[in-house]
């Protein structure tokens, strides 16, 4: 357990559980005053006062390591580092939990922290931001192995809401933790993964590179051949960005090979996606058409996650309705706006629901509509995401809808915004 003081953030842990008072923990044990100057670390209470404590809340006091706890942690920590099946994953919590509830042990703490992930994992994202309000009142009792995972878990929750660079910040911090824990090659690797997903979020396209071919070279060393497929994906999408497409091409092809190798729907169906990005990019629509009808024809398998299904049918309404053919831009429309419905608590549903709206309105020739949603709405939602790709698409349309109709200098305005941020874009 190590010092003594550090039992308090346990013992306010377990008595707001049960919900119990301060009052009804320390009634004839300790003062009120008294009890909160250990539940806040101001003080170091007895040995024999903190067993009394441990007593009332029904709870053993374990002094030194339990290894046969400590390994069934280890086993569940594994499972949402790969993310297992989500039922056992559960299943092995609750029998977790139940262990934990009976005592304080050297277990505590990062079991704790590791909720984060499961909560994450879960999607149960409330849960996961209330659990680190919780823990962030024990930091200042965390050891080196304790502040790694904090610093990963609370990036992993920062990336699943879209604030990258507070996600970015955190992960840097985990990986200057690296020297001082004992952590297996693969867990290394996984953070600089992490952290190439999240530089690519950033469109840092030489960081991008540089740590996913860190995290590959460990990944093919022990034959992990999906995260190689991933790192595989992530090289072909920085390549897109600099205008590689060979190259580009090149990588999301292997990603498949690997997919399709291990059986891995996921991963082909994400490489099928970028290549139709790839294939669209250089103005191969039929090309890029097939790789994006591959992904929605899987729409009733759970392996594909919805941001995917979406970006391919909004991607194949881009496709249709640029090159007339209407009738399919309707019927992606109508897809879309299914799946749409599945997406409503993710943040990257408002993207979406612009851009199907975006199609709609101008399919639909509703003028108004159309002007009102892209100016007053999606084009401010682009720019304040900085999301310049998007910016240049949307931007374009918006000068030739301007254009269309005569008006010429709100024509400019929105061809001179879509220059600016293709500037801004190839200067990331």
């Amino acid at each position: 357990m190590g010092r003594l003081i550090e039992i308090g953030p346990f013992i306010k842990l377990q008595r707001t559980k049960q919900e119990m008072t301060q009052g009804e923990l320390a009634e004839g044990i300790v003062s009120l005053s008294y009890l909160s100057k250990i539940e806040n670390k101001k003080t170091d209470a007895s040995p024999e006062i903190i067993q009394l404590l441990c007593n009332r809340l029904g709870i053993e006091l374990i002094d030194g390591v339990d290894t046969d706890l400590q390994k069934k942690c280890k086993q569940w920590y594994a499972m949402l580092f790969d993310v297992y099946d989500k039922k056992e994953i559960i299943d092995t919590y609750k029998d977790l939990q139940a262990l934990m509830d009976r005592s304080i042990n050297d277990s505590f703490f990062l079991f704790e922290i590791h909720k984060i992930r499961y909560y994450i994992i879960l999607r149960q994202i409330d849960k996961a931001l209330s659990k680190m309000n919780e823990l962030s009142e024990m930091v200042n009792s965390f050891d080196n192995d304790h502040l790694y995972y904090w610093y990963k878990f609370k990036g992993n929750y920062y990336s699943f809401t879209g604030e990258f660079n507070q996600a970015m910040r955190l992960y840097k911090m985990a990986e200057d933790k690296i020297n001082q824990v004992d952590l297996d090659e693969e867990e290394v690797a996984d953070l600089h993964y992490t952290i190439s997903v999240t530089n690519s979020k950033l469109r840092n396209t030489l960081e991008v590179i540089d740590y996913a071919n860190k995290a590959m070279d460990v990944f093919q060393r022990n034959y992990n051949f999906i995260r190689c497929a991933q790192c595989h994906i992530l090289l072909g999408i920085s390549y897109r960005r600099i205008d590689m497409y060979d190259k580009a091409i090149k990588n999301y092809n292997l990603a498949k090979h690997l997919g399709e190798l291990n059986k891995n729907k996921q991963v082909i169906q994400l490489a099928n996606l970028n290549l139709g990005y790839a294939h669209s990019k250089i103005g191969n629509t039929e090309e890029a058409i097939k790789y994006y009808v591959f992904v929605i024809e899987e729409e009733d398998d759970e392996a594909i996650k919805i941001k995917e299904r979406l970006a391919s049918i909004t991607s194949l309404i881009k496709e249709y309705y640029n090159i007339g053919d209407y009738e399919k831009t309707k019927e992606m429309i109508k897809k879309a706006l299914t799946i749409l419905d599945l997406a409503s608590d993710d943040h990257y549903y408002q993207l979406y629901y612009y851009i199907i709206h975006t199609y709609t309105y101008a399919l639909n020739n509703e003028q108004e509509k159309f002007r009102a949603l892209v100016t007053d709405e999606f084009i401010p939602y682009l720019k304040q995401h900085d999301d310049h790709s998007n910016l240049v698409v949307y931007a374009k349309m918006l000068g030739s809808h301007f254009e269309k109709l005569g008006k010429y200098k709100e024509s400019v305005k929105y061809y001179k915004l879509a220059n600016s941020a293709y500037n801004e874009l190839i200067n990331l």
